[in-house]
């Protein structure tokens, strides 16, 4: 119990001291429109109320890791959970919130894109390639990792929602259209539930 609310400490003090140091190297303007305002179209660029917004980002970051973190501190014991905590404080925290700060400050241009800006054609397809392959990784956890834990709920027993397949299926089903129909269509109105 004492490892826990050693995490709660440092995630505290992380918030308080460390967050605003991270966002002042940012270089911040509170008062610049964001991407979705300027070139609201309805399609890609559509404004979402705050708490929608924080819920969407809060899933992304959270991802399969509420699945993964008690598993490993089963595997490694309780100090695992200190280097997941320092591990999301020093890194992906940092990583996430810079990504969108590069690409607020740039038009709400992917990574490659700005990669592509600042360096040349060939670093962009690098670039492309190289986020082509860790999507195609993150999408088979992101698929995976859900489907095997729906497919063997108790209540799906001795049903067609016993599968694998279909999880499997029905999830990729959903990315596909997700990532294909305008962001208001599906993600906005259903991703946080």
């Amino acid at each position: 119990m004492i490892i826990f609310f050693i995490c709660l400490t440092i995630l505290i003090l992380s918030y308080k001291f460390y967050s605003p140091f991270v966002e002042k190297q940012a270089g911040i303007d509170p008062t610049a429109a964001t991407p979705q305002t300027r070139f609201s179209e309805g399609i890609d660029y559509v404004p979402i109320h705050p708490v929608r917004a924080f819920l969407i980002q809060f899933l992304n970051i959270a991802g399969v890791g509420p699945i993964f973190g008690p598993i490993l501190g089963a595997l490694y014991g309780p100090i695992a959970l200190v280097w997941i905590v320092l591990g999301n404080v020093l890194g992906g925290a940092v990583h996430d919130f810079f990504s969108g700060v590069m690409s607020i400050k740039e038009d709400g241009k992917s990574l490659p894109e700005i990669a592509g800006k600042y360096y040349n054609v060939v670093f962009k397809g690098f670039m492309l390639v190289f986020t082509a392959m860790l999507l195609f990784f993150v999408g088979v956890v992101f698929i995976t990792s859900p489907a095997g834990l729906l497919s063997n709920l108790d209540v799906f027993k001795d049903t067609f929602l016993a599968n694998n397949t279909f999880w499997v299926l029905a999830i990729l089903g959903y990315y596909l259209l997700a990532t294909l129909l305008p962001i208001d269509k599906i993600i906005t109105r259903l991703y946080p539930l």
